[in-house]
């Protein structure tokens, strides 16, 4: 069983790997984005979008523990 768990989680990794390489690929159009005044530079789109995903893989974790603090603990 821990064997087949293995193979399982290298072909999905393996997939996932793919599906990165194909999605870089398909999208080298150049773009700039503008964001209150500011504007970056010319960079393929796939650049843009791995950025927003590192972000929000980052940000998602610190909001989650920033506002799973407030929450009062029940008593009981």
């Amino acid at each position: 069983m821990l064997r087949a768990r293995r193979v399982f989680y290298v072909v999905a990794a393996l997939f996932v790997a793919l599906f990165v390489l194909v999605f870089v690929l398909e999208n080298q159009q150049r773009a700039s984005l503008a964001f209150f005044g500011w504007s970056t530079a010319e960079f393929p789109v796939s650049v843009f979008v791995a950025f927003a995903l590192i972000l929000g893989m980052l940000v998602g974790p610190v909001l989650t523990l920033l506002v799973g603090r407030r929450k009062p603990r029940p008593r009981g």
